[in-house]
């Protein structure tokens, strides 16, 4: 496309070519010194992510920016916090694990113990989740969950389980249409203005963190829940991820998404049926 057919002039043109390599330079300098990989998330998103820091650390640009991070580590640390997506909430869209209890339960059910992997759990909130899902349904004494992040500090979070008090009254409208069975005040107790979950329901889970851009399978899992995590990657590394779920997933293991995401048009949509495609809940066939 000419810069006529865009609307941009030669010289704009010149300058978005320009922010791109410095982009490239240092995303690719962060895989190299610090070992995390960002060089395939979608470059709107990441673009938005970088610019944001550049003016919070009053800089002039992309190169600037990466001369920081580089000899810095401060720098890299608040810009690694903002390249981690942490929004979350028990419950989320609820009649996801409104499906999961009532049609992925029962499949559970029939197994000797199951294996969960929670993927980019983020602050831990869906983990709390679906931990009070497996106590209602008496499937936790039998299973382990690995609730898995890239960040560290997110993941410290997540063990804790202490959350604002104010967002109690939407997990719990949240809890209720999942089809909840108990009453949710019995999950936490209240105190100031925070909430802190019952150490019970993390008894069970191993908090550890695990990048999805580079780490690779560690178990093989009966469920595999990994929602509005992968529509921050661009098609590469989605299809890298995807193999490696596959690769973690037993035979007729359960992976659940996010409602922002599809298993179609990837190298592995194949291996998988439908078990609630409204809900983006699938089993793996072969």
């Amino acid at each position: 496309m000419t810069s006529e057919e865009n609307g941009k002039s030669t010289e704009e043109e010149s300058c978005d070519e320009l922010e791109e390599l410095e982009i490239h330079l240092l995303l690719e300098g962060i895989y190299r010194y610090y070992g995390f990989d960002f060089r395939n998330y979608v470059y709107s998103s990441i673009k938005r992510r970088i610019w944001y820091r550049i003016r919070v650390e009053r800089l002039p640009n992309v190169s600037s920016l990466q001369e920081k991070v580089l000899h810095d580590p401060s720098v890299m640390a608040r810009l690694f916090s903002d390249f981690s997506i942490h929004v979350s909430e028990m419950f989320r869209d609820p009649h996801f694990f409104e499906s999961f209890r009532n049609n992925v339960v029962p499949f559970l059910k029939e197994l000797p113990f199951v294996r969960i992997w929670h993927a980019g759990c983020s602050m831990g909130e869906e983990v709390y989740s679906m931990a009070i899902i497996l106590h209602e349904e008496g499937l936790y004494h039998k299973t382990k969950i690995y609730a898995t992040d890239m960040n560290e500090e997110l993941l410290k979070r997540a063990k804790e389980g202490v959350y604002p008090l104010d967002r109690m009254q939407a997990y719990m409208d949240n809890y209720q249409i999942a089809g909840g069975t108990k009453e949710f005040t019995g999950y936490f107790e209240a105190c100031n203005d925070k909430a802190t979950f019952y150490p019970f329901l993390t008894q069970n889970v191993v908090f550890a963190q695990h990048n999805l851009a580079t780490d690779h399978s560690f178990n093989e899992f009966h469920v595999i829940i990994c929602r509005n995590v992968m529509i921050y990657f661009d098609k590469f590394l989605q299809n890298r991820v995807h193999r490696l779920f596959y690769e973690s997933l037993c035979t007729s293991g359960i992976l659940g998404l996010g409602d922002k995401e599809d298993i179609a048009f990837n190298n592995y949509s194949q291996y998988y049926e439908a078990f609630d495609r409204e809900q983006k809940i699938y089993r793996k066939v072969k």
